[in-house]
């Protein structure tokens, strides 16, 4: 089973779309998975529901930080390093997906009762996500090949 696969498999047990790419792609770096899946928690429906960036690439994001940055505050190249590829993976996201704002894939803001009805009577979390949940994984997997 690819990561993208493991990534889609534990958004289907549950796990937020955050949740989902960080625990997959966070034990190789040393963040085990228990500990992803809280970390992750809150960045799901972009954000706590608020429909900002979505929770599969924040999560995405995380990951380049555990695999490219550092705890060292005067490596400057390390963060620029990280930085840089954030701004990879959302434009590639964007140029798949249109956006990188949950509201705007979604199609609706799921931080409002009426955006969060609508998204689950079109089962948007059930047949959209996983496909979100896949394209961040891919991004991770072509930016590290790389």
């Amino acid at each position: 089973m690819t990561k993208a696969e493991q990534a889609v498999a534990c958004f289907g047990e549950g796990h937020s779309c955050s949740q989902a790419v960080l625990s997959t792609y966070g034990p190789e770096l040393g963040l085990e998975r228990e500990l992803a899946l809280k970390a992750a928690q809150g960045l799901g429906g972009g954000m706590g529901h608020l429909g900002e960036v979505c929770g599969a690439v924040t999560g995405a994001f995380i990951v380049l930080g555990l695999r490219y940055g550092t705890s060292d505050a005067a490596d400057r190249a390390a963060r620029d390093r990280v930085y840089q590829r954030v701004r990879e993976l959302a434009e590639r996201f964007a140029v798949r997906r249109g956006s990188i704002l949950c509201r705007e894939l979604l199609g609706c803001d799921i931080g409002t009762p009426e955006g969060l009805s609508h998204a689950r009577e079109q089962g948007l979390f059930s047949t959209l996500c996983p496909a979100l949940v896949r394209d961040a994984s891919e991004l991770l997997e072509q930016l590290s090949a790389e």
